[in-house]
């Protein structure tokens, strides 16, 4: 009970009922009364102290002498991107293991290196024995707002494996359910004759313009105004595809962040493939505006699971807010957070403008990515084309119903499941005893099953998980610019590929499309 009292405190609705109330209800441990406030926040020289003043403690399972936490994360410097090669040196055997038995420092703002593989191996072997992390203490006296301890329940690493699933079960549904509404409407074409707020606020707020804009969808008279609202449709599920495996990178550690990954893809793959299914038989039973009413009795009970159960996931939010409740716990206007202080006297419009280059100026600069985003865009855009491809066949040729045709799209989800099952074996058995046998390799070493999966499909599954792991802080960003990509040519594909098809032929068009994806072997 106390674990789901903490998620709809943390919800969209407990948030809600905080404001409305002053925090009367739904409190932090830092509003109960009792709550024992960490000495370093209210002390007058809290982590001043020279490192060789502390004393060393033996907290390490094998006896080995470990440096103090205050010391270790004084010492950790921010990292700035722009200066951080994306691919990382191996790391040396000895140093590795060495590093498993030294406290362990706070990673949410370490790239993905080896740096943060040691901090979240350290993490994982020291979860019985809980280390105090002191406030580092900048130049000018300011207390930069941290984790308690290093099982700080506060932090999503360390939620227990329930309420990650839960909250990765929630992203995932909400991401099939945005792509289901891009397909879903495909049974009733032939019927129409006439689309620093954390992730939360982002999600549950556009999500609600989602839901709230299907209603519209299922009762508008001209074609017009149904091309416009679907296309509000698509712009306002567009966090889901940004967000999603970004949340996913804060529930889970380095080592463990592909299997969340690998579940989100295959929710994205799965929604387009079963978005016809859903609607295929109901549409000629009642009518074309019945899909539209199956995505508003879907996207609607999500929504309301969104509202009172998703918590908010980004540590650098969490941890703003923790901020303000010990400055006035505390009194104390010094205790801030390292997002404040490097954000400080930065427009909202500057930051606006940094958050749409982003994405471009990372693609443009990483030759890598930049492959990659033009890899997935292809394949997206085959994968839709196929949209377009199935009722010529199954329709036109073999003479299915729109309801018949529409089940062959359950190939794609065997296609799914059997490629999760190879890449989740390969996680399992290979690449993660790999790692912690020999350290962080660099990254292209992930794109190995990807070799063998590009001669099959969902390609994407593997090349997907990758993007992230390069520039963690930009997750979003990177999912955002892929996104794009992806979307754009698979927008293109759906108005190119009926003619394409009708011109060349089914089976030249097919094998059009066959020799795209050869290139992309040989690449």
């Amino acid at each position: 009970m106390e674990i789901i009292g903490e998620i709809v405190r943390d919800a969209p609705f407990g948030q809600l009922v905080r404001y409305a109330t002053r925090s009367r209800f739904f409190k932090y441990p830092e509003e109960i009364p009792g709550f024992e406030i960490p000495s370093a926040y209210i002390e007058k020289d809290a982590g001043a102290s020279s490192s060789q003043d502390e004393p060393h403690t033996d907290n390490s399972a094998d006896g080995i002498s470990q440096p103090n936490l205050a010391q270790a994360t004084t010492e950790t410097p921010q990292v700035d991107l722009e200066k951080v090669p994306s691919r990382t040196a191996e790391v040396d055997n000895a140093s590795h293991r060495n590093s498993l038995s030294t406290a362990p420092l706070p990673s949410h703002t370490l790239p993905f290196s080896p740096s943060r593989l040691e901090a979240d191996l350290a993490l994982h072997t020291t979860q019985s024995n809980s280390h105090a992390i002191a406030p580092v203490k900048t130049a000018d006296g300011l207390l930069l707002a941290e984790w308690y301890t290093t099982t700080d329940p506060a932090n999503p690493q360390n939620w227990s494996q329930g309420k990650k699933a839960w909250t990765a079960f929630l992203i995932c549904l909400y991401t099939f359910i945005v792509y289901a509404g891009s397909s879903i409407y495909v049974s009733s074409t032939l019927l129409v004759m006439i689309p620093q707020l954390g992730r939360n606020i982002p999600y549950i707020t556009t999500f609600a313009l989602f839901t709230i804009l299907t209603l519209p969808t299922a009762l508008v008279d001209n074609l017009g105004g149904f091309l416009f609202l679907r296309f509000l449709l698509g712009f306002f599920g567009s966090p889901c595809l940004a967000n999603g495996g970004a949340t996913m990178q804060d529930l889970y550690s380095l080592l463990h962040i592909p299997y969340g990954l690998a579940f989100w893809t295959a929710a994205a793959f799965a929604g387009p493939a079963l978005g016809p299914l859903l609607s295929g038989f109901s549409v000629y039973a009642e009518n074309w505006r019945w899909s539209q009413w199956e995505l508003l009795w879907m996207a609607a009970p999500v929504f309301l699971l969104f509202f009172f159960f998703l918590p908010e996931t980004q540590p650098t939010t969490i941890l703003l807010h923790r901020s303000a409740r010990l400055r006035t716990l505390t009194g104390n206007p010094n205790i801030h957070t390292q997002t404040e202080i490097d954000r400080k006297g930065t427009k909202f419009s500057a930051e606006l403008l940094d958050t749409l280059i982003k994405p471009l100026e990372i693609c443009v600069k990483d030759p890598a990515l930049f492959f990659i985003n033009v890899y997935s865009a292809l394949t997206y855009g085959i994968y839709y084309s196929f949209f377009e491809v199935f009722p010529l066949v199954y329709l036109e040729i073999y003479g299915f119903s729109v309801g018949e045709m529409t089940i062959v799209f359950l190939v794609i989800i065997v296609g799914c499941v059997a490629a999760m099952t190879i890449y989740f074996s390969y996680l399992r058995f290979y690449l993660i005893p790999d790692i912690l046998k020999q350290g962080l390799r660099p990254q292209e070493h992930r794109l190995v099953p990807a070799i063998f999966a590009s001669f099959g499909v969902p390609i994407g599954l593997f090349i997907f998980a990758y993007v992230p792991m390069s520039y963690p802080q930009y997750a979003a960003s990177l999912f955002a610019g892929n996104d794009f990509c992806r979307s754009a040519f698979a927008f293109g594909s759906v108005l190119f590929s009926r003619p394409m098809y009708l011109k060349l032929g089914i089976g030249k068009g097919i094998s059009l499309l066959g020799g795209l994806s050869v290139m992309g072997i040989v690449s």
